[in-house]
């Protein structure tokens, strides 16, 4: 017995506890849910439509320009006009998610993107593919809205669809290419209605018994969901002792303060942060990222391939390209920072836009084919992809999604998006005249002193914010251009890596960690890495298919080319219905069983303990539900 007393000589001696082999072992860690992690992967996925709408265009507009006899000028506006078209999905997105729920917001952003597919598979002249753009472009805007963004992925697939079909005639080959886009559209949306819906707007409609269902389903145990739920209640004003399946939530205001205190009247450290923001979105575009993934073809035209075969397959090679090195990133920002990754990415920017550049000034002065001036421009185009995706393209997202305080959080990254896409918008509008106009290598350099311009801007403005917490954040970015000595200061109060798991209503992944090599990756995946590589692969597909029906007839290339978007928004359909419904969203509604039911599925049970660091896991989790609660009331929608 531990308390045994043995007498010797009348002394009464206390033996220690008696302890086991068994007692040394180590604590097993709770098992990672993985319904809780298929269901963060599906939601993000959504965003692949945008990136196979990249993709595809890519390949299409070669054949829509000879089979509907459009000018120039209406085919880059075709091209890039869905950015914009974009915003406006995203406006409404956010009412629209608070109404009907996020589970289904995705479902209608697949159908949304099936019909516009639909429409330019069948149009039959530019104001009907133009109309079909539009309501694509709505579909995209509420996917990025709700899930933000398996972009990368889905622009893979655009380019394996552009060279799927570009055997076919010209005039049906792009009807493929864009009409296929369907497909993954209802695919998804089906799936969609099988994941939970999100607890935080569960319990913002007052439905508390299904929000706890959907957080008993998604927690790693019993403990955690009800944390969890404690936590979104207190968030959304509901009493904690309040156990009603259905309650009534009041109305909050829709944060018409916070617009003031981040436009107005910003302290110094915010004005930094938004100027930091907003100016690395800006200058992600603005160097010239998208002109290259759009225009890939007309870019390898200029550098002397002729062949439409072979423009296809050099431009999937970009794919590729872009695909791997966001894999590469993953390893990386976690290991190296933001900032010494960032300022990386942009030198090999800057290298390869100049040397490509050279290269293709060279190729437009000289009357015959210089060979290994091809192959330059060709590896700069690789290389130009490659050091994007291995830093700019990921870290912008990731440094503006980290730097606001929670109040302002989703006013800031609003503000930031809408100038990402913007940008992109206004440059893949206008790459075609801008080359015509000061020539393609005239249009490089141009795009090489943009980058420049942002190495500087980066190196005075974006102090390393890894390992930081929100406090930090105020100190770093306190004085403006002062943030060597807030760093200085902050070196010793990193910190630590908290613990936790949760899906939220963007799709994010937020996993434990605990410092380890392999926990810093479920971090970098937590930053968006997920959703931009899946972006990629979407436009790999879209390049590919587009090479598949180049060999069919102009009129019938272009529609396939197009008809294909349809595909991403039927798997989208299939796989969402498969989800269950957001815990959060059902606590918001009152709903707290079936809140309690979806995270029991998605957390692992079987007694596992809580972690003993649970303190940390409280404050991670009410900084989340913070941040979701303003998201959801404080959108671009309202």
């Amino acid at each position: 017995m531990a308390d045994r007393k043995v007498e010797t000589n009348g002394i009464s001696r206390a033996h220690p506890p008696q302890t086991s082999l068994a007692d040394f072992d180590p604590q097993k860690k709770p098992k990672r849910n993985k319904f809780a992690f298929a269901c963060a992967i599906l939601a993000s996925m959504t965003s692949i439509l945008l990136g196979y709408d990249i993709g595809v265009m890519s390949g299409a507009i070669m054949y829509i320009k000879d089979d509907l006899k459009c000018t120039e000028v209406e085919m880059e506006i075709l091209a890039g006009i869905i950015n914009l078209y974009s915003l406006i999905g995203s406006f409404v997105a956010g009412r629209t998610s608070d109404w009907i729920g996020r589970r289904y917001t995705i479902v209608l952003a697949g159908a949304i993107f099936f019909s516009g597919a639909i429409l330019m598979g069948f149009a039959t002249n530019y104001t009907f593919l133009m109309f079909g753009r539009f309501v694509a472009g709505i579909g995209v805007g509420y996917a990025l809205m709700i899930a933000p963004v398996f972009i990368n992925s889905g622009v893979l697939l655009g380019y394996v669809s552009n060279y799927a079909f570009s055997k076919l005639p010209r005039n049906l080959g792009w009807r493929f290419m864009l009409g296929v886009g369907a497909i993954p559209s209802v695919i998804l949306g089906v799936g969609v209605l099988a994941m939970p819906e999100s607890p935080r707007w569960l319990v913002m409609q007052g439905r508390l018994g299904d929000a706890k269902r959907v957080l008993d389903k998604t927690s790693d145990s019993k403990e955690e969901a009800q944390i969890r739920l404690a936590d979104i209640k207190e968030a959304a004003g509901i009493p904690e002792h309040c156990t009603d399946d259905v309650v009534q939530v009041t109305k909050h205001s829709h944060g018409e303060g916070v617009w003031k205190e981040l436009l107005l009247h910003p302290t110094p450290a915010v004005r930094h942060i938004l100027i930091a923001a907003v100016g690395i979105h800006f200058f992600q575009q603005a160097s010239g990222i998208d002109a290259v993934v759009l225009y890939s073809p007309e870019i390898f035209e200029k550098a002397g391939i002729k062949s439409d075969n072979d423009k296809l397959l050099a431009t999937m090679a970009v794919g590729f390209a872009k695909t791997i090195f966001i894999l590469v990133a993953t390893f990386l920002l976690d290991r190296i920072g933001r900032r010494p990754l960032l300022l990386s990415s942009v030198a090999g920017m800057i290298f390869s836009l100049a040397t490509l550049g050279v290269s293709l000034t060279i190729i437009d002065h000289s009357h015959e084919k210089l060979t290994w001036a091809v192959a330059i421009c060709i590896a700069m185009v690789l290389a130009f992809v490659a050091s994007f995706s291995i830093g700019m393209g990921p870290i912008a997202w990731v440094y503006s999604s980290e730097i606001f305080p929670l109040k302002l959080r989703a006013q800031g990254t609003s503000m930031g998006t809408a100038m990402n896409r913007v940008v992109s918008g206004v440059i893949s509008m206008t790459f075609i005249s801008l080359y015509k106009a000061i020539t393609i290598g005239g249009a490089f350099f141009l795009f090489a002193g943009i980058a420049t311009v942002s190495w500087v801007f980066f190196f005075t403005m974006l102090p390393e914010t890894q390992g930081r917490t929100l406090e930090d954040m105020e100190v770093l970015f306190g004085k403006f251009h002062k943030w060597r000595s807030a760093n200085a200061m902050l070196k010793s109060n990193k910190t630590k890596e908290t613990k936790g798991s949760d899906v939220n209503t963007n799709g994010q992944i937020q996993l434990r960690t605990q410092g380890t090599r392999k926990n810093r990756l479920r971090i970098s995946l937590n930053k968006l890495f997920i959703q931009r590589v899946f972006m990629n692969v979407g436009l790999l597909l879209g390049y590919i298919l587009a090479y598949s029906f180049s060999k069919l007839p102009d009129y019938l290339a272009w529609l396939l080319m197009l008809g294909a978007r349809a595909i991403p928004s039927i798997f989208l359909i299939v796989r969402i219905l498969a989800m269950p419904e957001s815990p959060q969203w059902l606590v918001m509604q009152g709903r707290l069983s079936e809140t309690k039911l979806v995270l029991d599925n998605v957390m692992t049970t079987g007694g596992m303990k809580v972690d003993e660091d649970l303190s940390a896991d409280q404050r991670c989790i009410h900084q989340n539900v913070l941040w979701e609660r303003k998201s959801c009331l404080c959108s671009l929608g309202e």
